[in-house]
């Protein structure tokens, strides 16, 4: 084989750190992807988006000649090990969307060949492993499948790469053995278990809590604004030193490409007989409607003498966490939209996304009467909004003054 891994959609979010940490680990390493300008931003030694350490490792790959890159599929014949980083998708309907992974299969059916194995890495409906495998069986291929989990904290990938155990579950003992030797070049921490569903339920369980620990933060952060009691100050009461509440999250923008898709996808999964996950949904996507009711009946019950919908509300962060130039699902967007419908004018800003729609800092703030805080990137800490006691602040993340900022009754 002329390489020892191809990565099929290698210059996105999961595939290209992957690639990269492989290639790195001196392993012989393909990304194959269908985006020729992404991949030469890539060959340029820059990585197309946020990734701690990223443009240096990118570098030190390219440089020891381990790492390449196509838009041609001919290269997955030539490769012993085949990462998928194609997922599984939910679509309008909440249902899970299976084409995308299914497309690749087919479209490159002929370059499969006899002995290669095949690794599942993105999110997938429980079950899709069997799936892949029988698509192999019935092609009468003998390509083993793994199901090998992504658990990374996007834009930290590199470093967790090495740190965080590697979960590896496959048909036969010989596929987690050839999977399992491929990812110790990365770290030693291998978890396996029996069966590639348990795997698969693994990650969507993961991400699942994930999303319902948020769900609880917000739903406290909503019990005590209505009573209009500020929730940070009980926050910091229940987790100071108070081990078995650590894991409380502070209340925030519960958003991205994977937590909601998850938790949705195991809905589906268990015939939609899943309410917490549902409740979950309900409460972290309705969090920016509520923002703006707040701060509608905060303004009414204060006699503020200007009419709320010819205020101008600006968003601070518009991507789906700090620190992160990934605007998929952001939470801010839907904050823009139900704001567009109740004041005259909505003004954003993002400290990593470009948009030329956008407004600088000091304009925001100067032309909103409202600010929000969508998402707290460190550059927003500088703000010090009782230097502008005319406009109203609100920050449900709690990185400014909480007393300035709290929604009261």
């Amino acid at each position: 084989m002329k390489y020892d891994i191809c990565v099929i959609g290698g210059a996105g979010h999961v595939g290209l750190p992957l690639g990269v940490a492989f290639a790195n680990a001196n392993k012989r390493t393909v990304l194959l992807d269908i985006n020729k300008k992404t991949l030469d931003t890539i060959q340029s030694g820059t990585f197309p988006f946020r990734e701690e350490g990223g443009d240096g490792a990118l570098k030190k790959a390219l440089k020891s000649g381990t790492l390449f890159m196509t838009t041609d599929e001919s290269v997955i014949s030539q490769s012993k090990y085949l990462i998928i980083v194609i997922g599984t998708p939910i679509d309008k309907y909440l249902n899970p969307d299976f084409s995308g992974l299914m497309k690749i299969l087919k479209l490159h059916s002929n370059h499969f060949r006899d002995g290669q194995v095949l690794i599942l890495r993105s999110t997938v409906y429980p079950g899709t492993s069997h799936y892949v495998q029988k698509f192999f069986a019935d092609k009468k291929k003998k390509v083993r499948v793994v199901f090998c989990p992504e658990r990374i904290v996007q834009g930290y990938a590199l470093r967790e790469l090495k740190e965080l155990p590697q979960i590896i579950a496959g048909f036969d003992t010989k596929a987690v053995r050839l999977a399992s030797n491929l990812f110790k070049a990365l770290t030693k921490k291998i978890v396996t278990v029996s069966d590639p569903m348990e795997a698969e339920l693994a990650k969507l369980f993961s991400n699942t809590w994930r999303y319902i620990k948020f769900a609880v933060a917000n739903q406290f952060y909503m019990i005590a604004c209505e009573q209009g009691l500020n929730y940070h100050q009980i926050h910091n009461a229940m987790t100071k030193d108070y081990d078995r509440n650590k894991d409380l999250p502070r209340p925030g923008f519960a958003a991205g490409p994977c937590l909601f898709k998850d938790t949705m996808q195991l809905s589906a999964f268990n015939n939609n007989n899943f309410f917490l996950g549902h409740s979950a949904m309900l409460i972290n996507e309705g969090l920016p409607n509520y923002i703006i009711q707040q701060i509608k009946h905060s303004l009414r019950r204060g006699n503020n003498d200007r009419d709320f919908k010819f205020m101008t509300i600006g968003i601070l962060g518009m991507a789906f966490k700090a620190e992160s130039d990934d605007s998929r699902d952001s939470l801010s967007y839907k904050l823009r939209k139900i704001a567009e419908i109740e004041v005259n004018t909505v003004i954003c800003h993002d400290v990593y996304i470009k948009d030329p729609s956008f407004v600088s800092i000091g304009e925001l703030i100067s032309k909103s009467d409202v600010i929000i805080l969508g998402t707290p990137h460190k550059e927003y800490l500088k703000i010090k909004p009782a230097n502008y006691p005319e406009k109203l602040f609100i920050d449900i993340w709690n990185v400014w003054d909480t007393k300035i900022l709290q929604i009261k009754k």
